[in-house]
């Protein structure tokens, strides 16, 4: 066989291997997360991922990254508006600041069980649509926690308990209540929260059960004041560009995996409510319902917040809650 011939045969051969690889362009994408992996947001997110990877026959491989391993909780947004991660899970009350509306569902009291949150969250997102797009992203689904408690180092029958206790603030929110309350309020990220109970740089924060479970936090506070405060969610944003340049039925495939991520997220926060109170009771914790004074402490301190957040939401805010309590 002549040299041209053999150097043509060679071509075809490596064009006939090439031709699967060519059919077959797989894409990569990040998915930050800031919770640990046994989390139902994280174990959600870790199903969400298989279920895109099944539907394109691995062509979309998403890999979850949780406890903000690639990166921490408040540069996941920046993060995939940026293109640095195509895909990202946030949660949107730590995004108060840059937008009244990210914090609707942080406000004490507005929205203060399951059926109401998911009322608050179909009011709130077509606005969370119009930014997101505004800023190059879309909101694929979101997860409501469940609802929020006091966990304390110590007894409390009204809010003139935690006086200069050191309070968890990982929010606007949290922040402004530590205010209200009298207590100091101590920025820690989920990642931290463990070791700063161990290192009493806190005593007392606001949060759900699952997150009370999942930091242990039982070997450190030992009450649990159930208030069902609020239900912020986290919110699972994509890049629109790295969405644009997928093909349609990928696209399809993640929209399709999205809406069932959120249906059973929902599902699986309202079961991990009932469990993570029976574990934490189980690890020697009191789980107890909020005195009457208590109650009406945090009912005022939901008042006056919502109504600083509507000076500060103006028309837009108005309008959520007025469709919100429609």
């Amino acid at each position: 066989m002549s040299l041209t011939r053999r150097s043509l045969a060679a071509a075809a051969l490596f064009t006939l291997a090439a031709a699967p690889l060519a059919a077959f362009a797989q894409t990569k994408w990040d998915l930050p997360a800031a919770y640990p992996a046994t989390n139902f947001h994280s174990e959600n997110l870790a199903q969400f991922a298989a279920d895109v990877d099944k539907a394109t026959a691995g062509k979309l491989k998403i890999t979850v990254h949780a406890n903000a391993s690639l990166f921490k909780a408040p540069e996941i947004k920046r993060a995939v508006q940026g293109g640095q991660a195509q895909i990202g899970e946030i949660l949107l009350v730590n995004y108060q600041n840059e937008w009244q509306i990210f914090g609707a569902d942080g406000l004490p009291f507005l929205a203060d069980s399951y059926d109401e949150s998911m009322k608050l969250y179909k009011a709130q997102k077509p606005l969370l649509e119009k930014k997101l797009g505004e800023q190059g992203m879309m909101l694929l689904y979101a997860v409501a926690w469940p609802p929020q408690g006091i966990y304390v180092k110590k007894p409390i029958a009204a809010a003139a308990d935690l006086k200069g206790v050191k309070w968890r603030a990982y929010s606007p929110a949290t922040a402004r209540i530590a205010e209200l309350v009298g207590a100091q309020p101590v920025t820690v990220q989920a990642a931290e929260l463990s070791q700063a109970m161990a290192t009493g740089v806190i005593e007392s924060y606001m949060s759900s059960g699952a997150t009370g479970y999942d930091t242990k936090t039982y070997e450190h506070l030992k009450y649990y004041y159930d208030t069902q405060a609020w239900l912020p969610k986290n919110a699972v944003i994509v890049n629109k560009a790295a969405f644009d340049a997928l093909d349609k039925p990928t696209q399809a495939a993640v929209l399709k995996a999205g809406a069932e991520a959120e249906a059973r997220g929902w599902a699986a926060s309202r079961k991990v409510n009932t469990d993570t109170m029976e574990k934490l009771r189980a690890n020697g914790m009191q789980v107890l319902p909020p005195s009457a004074a208590l109650k009406g402490d945090m009912k005022k301190v939901g008042d006056v917040m919502l109504k600083e957040w509507l000076d500060k939401a103006g028309a837009e805010g108005q309008a959520l809650v007025d469709a919100y309590r429609k």
